[in-house]
């Protein structure tokens, strides 16, 4: 790993101790869990999602949950050591890491009442079995009710955690961490919701602790030269869980152990707060690592280390966490999906390069949750560094890309990386496309820094990029290799009155604006939801996290809000009170098309704000002056007040010889490109605009520049 450090960055950047460990910086890869871990591939992909982070300045890097038994797994997709070759897997992956020059630790893992079950078997053919401190199901537990451990089973489980720290041991890991977050077993334990006991494991504080402190002490001896921390819930987000109380007496007990480190997290996969999604304020949860940590600081063993977590994306968010000495490191997650050389490149200095995770959650929690493998929007190699690796091109090819959206912007940077001749064309003054108009929604500001990033990467890399300048058949002639991807414009609705002025497509709601006045938006899915959020909520970051922490009576840090250069400033446009914007939808469910796990906080934060939601319209009837005139679901006729109506039907592919806006036509081209023989492909809403998905944009135009310039 390089780590040239620039100033500012000085904190970041200095080394530091974790047990036995020495660490180049103070950034710590966090534990992701991503089905590399159980892919029948000897460890390869493993080791290379790894490598390429160890590579790109992670000093420290944290595996997935690694489940301690068999019915310890989340999932069937969680590994097991000893169990499938896992072992080997893993050993290959340290190996990746350590020969990169970073360290590596094993989180070890058990999901108590959150594993899913259904069709599982253990090692001996049995079905697994869920188990929890008591047998109480959870709501994604498909009807499965936990049971409730034994004693004796109680004991047995903490020594599989000490078993899977020896593992981790005789695999090569530096270390493990002991996963106390989140709501799993460990967390299970601690709190009255989850453990209804009335043993020596539970009925009193004291006692439902016992087990976090039994596992600690268990697995420190098991491994008494490694390093060994633990991820702590800072909060469990749960009325009537754990107090704040309760959290800083399992650290004072802990603390004597032997730890090394203590991992600050947040929430319960189950808390109705929301977490890690774009609507949390950045650096929101910080307040409860630091609170952590002046709890260690007080105690006889203040030098154990504290390293806070959750929504920075950017390292000068890490400098000023880190400024006053309280914390001792910064673990980032997403942020190394999005771009695995986020240290290096930040410690050059060189911010304008780094692919800024935006918290869509759409290719990793989104999938984590349901057994998909794990990628990422912004960067579709991640979780795919084998299939296609970073390696230069012995052939440079001439590779045009028409459309500078999220899709073309993929297509363009992979192949400028691998040292090919690219060329972008954009018919639209500005890149981006969707991306550059998700960016002016509040809480999506981080949309600008992928556009921003893939920008600054083509211009390093020499590439030719042409603004305001539709691709033609002549200009294309010379390329050997063409990528389409001209993005989608948005679909017009036949009403009556859509011809009048006071009516107008999205595209142009977020860019100019919407006047004051009563505004009925046309189409309820994910933009139509974004054009709300447009209308109703502050683009002040600082704003919004005032709101935030009132609406869900948390303690919000402000340390880092709105205060990294890469966010767009707040911008003048007028807001109106909720009661003044009217969603409207045919069928289905309103956001359709947002991630399953961000899609529950949108929809709340508009009715919070008092948004009208109209589902079941059976017909758009007319539009006139001042009012949307529909067939409601019941059949009767309903006036809706719309000083403005902002339609969000839908988009459909770009046609046509012009510039769109967003991008180039390809029906102009296409037939120029079949004559001429050369090698093109049509990726993301211009192939396929039924249900514009960003997520298979980017992964479709990686695979097609990979195709036609390997």
């Amino acid at each position: 790993m390089s780590n040239v450090a620039v100033p500012d960055l000085a904190v970041v950047s200095s080394p530091w101790t974790l047990g036995p460990l020495t660490l180049s910086n103070r950034v710590v890869m966090g534990s992701m869990h991503t089905g590399l871990e159980v892919q029948d591939d000897g460890g390869a992909g493993m080791a290379a999602f790894y490598r390429e982070r160890a590579e790109g300045g992670a000093a420290l890097i944290v595996t997935g949950g690694i489940a301690v038994s068999d019915e310890a797994r989340g999932g069937p997709d969680f590994a097991v050591f000893g169990v499938g070759g896992a072992d080997e897997r893993f050993r290959v992956a340290v190996e990746a890491v350590h020969d990169a020059g970073g360290a590596v630790l094993a989180q070890l893992f058990h999901a108590g009442r959150y594993a899913l079950v259904h069709g599982l078997v253990d090692r001996h053919g049995r079905p697994q079995r869920a188990v929890a401190p008591s047998a109480l199901p959870w709501s994604a537990a498909r009807g499965v009710v936990p049971e409730e451990l034994t004693a004796a089973e109680v004991e047995r489980t903490v020594e599989d955690f000490a078993a899977a720290a020896r593992s981790a041991r005789d695999i090569g890991f530096d270390g493990v961490e002991i996963m106390a977050s989140e709501g799993y077993l460990i967390n299970q334990f601690q709190s009255p919701l989850t453990n209804l006991r009335d043993d020596d494991w539970g009925g009193s504080p004291e006692r439902r602790r016992r087990f976090a402190v039994s596992v600690v002490r268990a697995v420190r001896a098991a491994v008494p030269d490694l390093a060994v921390t633990i991820r702590l819930s800072g909060a469990d987000l749960m009325p009537g869980s754990t107090t704040d109380d309760e959290v800083e007496a399992l650290v004072r007990e802990l603390l004597p152990l032997g730890l090394d480190g203590i991992s600050v997290g947040i929430g319960w996969h189950e808390s109705r707060t929301p977490t890690v999604q774009a609507a949390v304020p950045h650096g929101a949860w910080l307040v409860y690592a630091e609170r952590v940590a002046r709890v260690v600081r007080g105690s006889d063993h203040p030098d154990v280390r504290v390293i806070a977590s959750n929504r920075m994306t950017d390292l000068r968010d890490g400098e000023v966490v880190l400024a006053d000495g309280l914390v001792d490191a910064v673990a980032l997650a997403r942020p190394f999906l999005a771009d695995p050389a986020i240290v290096d490149r930040s410690l050059a200095g060189e911010f304008a390069l780094v692919n800024t995770c935006i918290g869509c959650n759409q290719a990793c929690l989104d999938r984590s949750i349901v057994g998909a493998p794990v990628s990422c929007l912004v960067n579709p190699r991640a979780g795919r560094e084998l299939a296609f690796p970073l390696r230069p091109t012995d052939a440079p090819k001439r590779v045009d890309v028409v459309g500078g959206g999220p899709a073309g912007l993929a297509a363009a940077v992979d192949a400028a990386r691998r040292g090919h001749r690219v060329t972008l064309w954009e018919a639209s003054e500005r890149l981006g496309g969707q991306f550059d108009l998700a960016a002016l929604v509040p809480g999506k500001e981080d949309y600008a820094a992928t556009v921003r990033a893939a920008h600054a990467e083509l211009d390093a890399r020499g590439a030719t990029v042409h603004l305001g300048r539709a691709a033609t058949a002549a200009d294309l002639e010379d390329s050997d290799a063409v990528v389409l991807a001209p993005g989608v414009v948005p679909r017009a609705v036949d009403v009556p009155g859509a011809e009048l002025p006071h009516v107008v497509p999205y595209e142009r709601a977020l860019r100019d604006g919407v006047p004051a006045g009563t505004v009925a938006i046309i189409g309820g899915g994910g933009i139509g939801i974004d054009t709300a959020a447009f209308l109703v909520e502050s683009p002040d970051e600082r704003v919004r996290a005032d709101e935030f922490g009132r609406r869900w009576d948390v303690d919000v840090s402000t340390a880092v809000v709105g205060d990294v250069p890469q966010r767009l400033p707040a911008v003048g446009r007028i807001l109106r009170p909720g009661s003044d914007v009217t969603v409207l939808r045919r069928s289905g469910k309103f956001g359709t098309g947002i991630g399953i796990t961000s899609r529950w906080v949108a929809i709340g934060r508009l009715r919070d704000a008092g948004v009208r939601m109209l589902g079941g319209v059976q017909e758009y009837l007319r539009i006139e002056p001042g009012t949307l005139w529909v067939r409601d679901e019941h059949g009767e006729e309903l006036v809706v007040p719309a000083d403005h109506v902002v339609v969000c039907a839908g988009q459909e592919r770009a046609t046509g010889d012009v510039g769109t806006g967003h991008g180039e036509a390809t029906a102009g081209l296409e037939p120029g490109l079949q004559a001429a023989g050369l090698p093109y492909a049509v990726v993301g809403g211009a192939r396929d605009a039924r249900s514009v998905d960003a997520v298979r944009a980017t992964s479709e135009a990686l695979e097609a520049v990979r195709r036609l310039a390997p």
